[in-house]
């Protein structure tokens, strides 16, 4: 582990992972150490607006998956993989750790609890499980059939594009979004899609996985969020043993720091 001071009050941490992968991170703040776990075409700077909101009362520390920013990667590819990033980051923290993971980054996070990794508590927000949405397990396949095809081309810009359509978004919104400046970042993150959708397995929910994580669970959705995700994260929580399921209203998938994170604080920072 390097661990570098910077000027403004936060602490780089790098870890190196079980098979020699380096994981870069952020810490904020002092206290009970949380580690944010960002979802699909994320880094780690996507969840630092959260981290700072609990950095008064958590250590909160942000990361960049593997294969994003200024993490590494390995082939091959393997969601036990990325269960050992988060392991060499619990370790780095003190050898226990609550993880807190946004859509398929949750679905990381309750894998790595139900592998048994120290972890005190868990927490996830709005895991997209397909099967909850008409046809859902059937346009997830696709999905990833079409990923993969275009990742093996080297076809980025059309892999993001099925990512968009995948959210939901409209053909004139992704027209405007590869003209726009985020689109080469976009682009660079476009191999990890693979990743997420990987570790969101068939996108049924794992009921049997979830029976696994005997950790507190708390399981958060937005209330302006569609009516299938909703269903799906209550699924969750009733799958696992010990679950808090609470619903944040007028949020939605993109769900604003100021909101969720006087709730982390409440649960995993007390």
């Amino acid at each position: 582990m390097e661990k570098q001071e910077k000027q403004d009050g936060h602490s780089s941490l790098t870890v190196v992972s079980r098979d020699g992968t380096r994981i870069a991170g952020v810490r904020h703040g002092d206290g009970p150490p949380v580690i944010l776990v960002s979802g699909a075409m994320s880094t780690g700077r996507t969840l630092a607006p959260l981290a700072e909101r609990l950095a008064g009362h958590c250590t909160a520390v942000v990361y960049d998956r593997r294969g994003r920013g200024e993490s590494g990667d390995t082939a091959p590819y393997a969601v036990q993989r990325e269960v050992e990033d988060l392991a060499a980051l619990i370790d780095a923290v003190g050898g226990e750790a609550a993880l807190f993971g946004v859509s398929s980054g949750g679905a990381l996070v309750l894998e790595a609890a139900a592998s048994g990794l120290p972890v005190r508590q868990a927490g996830v927000y709005e895991v997209p499980y397909a099967d909850f949405l008409p046809d859902g397990a059937e346009r997830h396949a696709t999905y990833v059939r079409n990923l993969t095809a275009a990742l093996a081309e080297d076809r980025r810009g059309d892999a993001v594009e099925l990512f968009l359509r995948l959210t939901g978004l409209g053909e004139e919104v992704i027209r405007g979004a590869r003209q726009s400046p985020m689109w080469a970042g976009m682009e660079a993150v476009a191999p990890s899609l693979a990743y997420d959708a990987a570790v969101m397995g068939d996108g049924v929910l794992p009921r049997e996985r979830l029976a696994a994580v005997t950790v507190p669970l708390l399981v958060v959705a937005g209330g302006a969020s569609p009516a299938w995700m909703l269903d799906a994260n209550r699924a969750v929580a009733e799958a696992a043993p010990h679950s808090d399921h609470r619903v944040l209203e007028g949020q939605t998938h993109m769900v604003e720091p100021d909101v969720l994170g006087p709730v982390l604080t409440d649960v995993f920072c007390g």
